[in-house]
């Protein structure tokens, strides 16, 4: 009688700091597989110390986004034959790019939201509590273009894609520069010069060599190159020091 020999998928995943290396595992192939479920398999059954982050497993966090064969992706929206296309191809698992790595596919965050901060990516009204609520006309050119970018949940995929990052570490990077056009088109705000002033620097939208690498690879279909020429357009607009 045959034995019936289940489907081998070989898997190379970072372990260690910047400085560490690949290891190599073996998962069971199954259909419908996401990245993520292989990651979770190697934990749960194979070596427990491996270190990584995810938390809905259905494409609403953004914690999962990790560089899979050399692009930063959602793990669990990406689905292993997507990746790897034929027998014997190897999956290789990664952290992020251009975030300091913590532990094996972890990476620390705090740079990619102190340039959120930096870019002055919060709200900031004049209203209070007391107050009646603001009222934003969603037929608006400025709110239609608020809502092009403000889909955005901080997954890390823009930043670790743009080669601007990697050239310069100082650049606020896409994902800042797209929640701060999402703010520079609320008509609520009572910083926008701040806030132009801001993004306008050397670390700000004009580093930005509109390659368009944010934009392939959001996957949340947003257009990131988009908001960063926004900002350019209002800064070309706006009198020195930012527009009131």
């Amino acid at each position: 009688m045959s034995t019936i020999v289940e489907p081998v998928l070989q898997v190379d995943v970072w372990r260690g700091d910047e400085h560490g290396r690949f290891q190599r595992f073996e998962v069971p192939r199954m259909e419908s597989q996401t990245v993520l479920d292989v990651v979770i398999h190697i934990q749960r059954h194979v070596d427990p110390t491996l270190s990584y982050r995810f938390a809905c497993r259905v494409g609403m966090c953004g914690s999962c986004a990790m560089t899979v064969n050399g692009r930063a992706r959602w793990t669990c929206r990406t689905h292993v034959s997507k990746v790897v296309a034929h027998a014997g191809a190897v999956l290789e698992v990664a952290p992020l790019n251009h975030l300091p790595v913590i532990k094996d596919l972890a990476v620390d965050m705090s740079d990619f939201f102190d340039k959120w901060r930096d870019a002055k990516g919060f709200f900031h009204g004049e209203r209070t509590r007391h107050d009646a609520f603001a009222t934003v006309d969603p037929g608006s050119p400025e709110r239609q273009a608020a809502d092009a970018g403000i889909e955005c949940i901080g997954c890390g995929v823009c930043y670790a894609s743009c080669d601007v990052v990697a050239w310069n570490p100082s650049y606020l990077g896409p994902a800042a520069l797209n929640r701060a056009w999402t703010l520079a088109n609320d008509v609520r705000d009572t910083t926008q010069q701040e806030r132009l002033h801001a993004v306008s620097n050397d670390a700000g939208c004009h580093s930005c060599h509109t390659l368009g690498s944010c934009t392939e690879r959001c996957p949340k279909g947003l257009a990131p190159t988009a908001s960063i020429a926004g900002l350019k357009r209002l800064g070309g607009r706006a009198p020195k020091g930012g527009r009131n």
